[in-house]
């Protein structure tokens, strides 16, 4: 029996189809090292104007991280606390604008200890994004909103984001 021995016909088809299987895993395992991380948002940090009213104005430096559809936003303002807050006491949303319409909120409650007449810092403040979102200052009315004491406090962006929006 001439396909017994393995050297039929039967047997090289066995063995091109083998090998093409392992050539295919081994592209597929080359072309995911070198795709780009999943989940990646650039840019990493962004600045953009603020107009907090009473509270001052300024100029605040905004850092955006992603994990899958989790993102986070700091910011980090030159705009001054009148007094000091405990760590975690501010309720704050940040609100973006998504390029094509409508926002996203970037809520929480995370804040280190303000010390007096020091820097408003808040987050990291968590939202859902989807891929491709694009987010950049929002203009239709207050950007972020924070609670204080029980206090609103409410700031408007004055600049869109520089170098640009967030694209998650």
């Amino acid at each position: 029996m001439r396909g017994s021995t393995g050297t039929g016909r039967g047997a090289r088809r066995r063995r091109t189809a083998g090998a093409g299987a392992v050539a295919a895993a081994a592209l597929a395992a080359l072309s995911l090292a070198f795709a780009p991380a999943a989940g990646a948002v650039t840019p990493t940090l962004a600045t953009a104007d603020y107009d907090c009213g009473t509270w001052g104005a300024g100029q605040a430096r905004l850092t955006a991280t992603q994990d899958g559809t989790r993102a986070t936003v700091t910011l980090r303002s030159s705009v001054r606390t009148p007094l000091a807050v405990g760590a975690d006491t501010i309720n704050a949303t940040l609100t973006f604008a998504k390029a094509g319409g409508g926002t996203k909120a970037f809520t929480g409650t995370r804040n280190p200890a303000l010390p007096a007449r020091g820097p408003v810092e808040i987050g990291p403040l968590s939202a859902t994004v989807a891929p491709g979102d694009s987010l950049n200052s929002y203009f239709a009315g207050p950007a972020l909103t924070m609670s204080i004491f029980g206090f609103p406090v409410s700031c408007d962006a004055v600049t869109s984001q520089s170098p640009g929006p967030f694209v998650f």
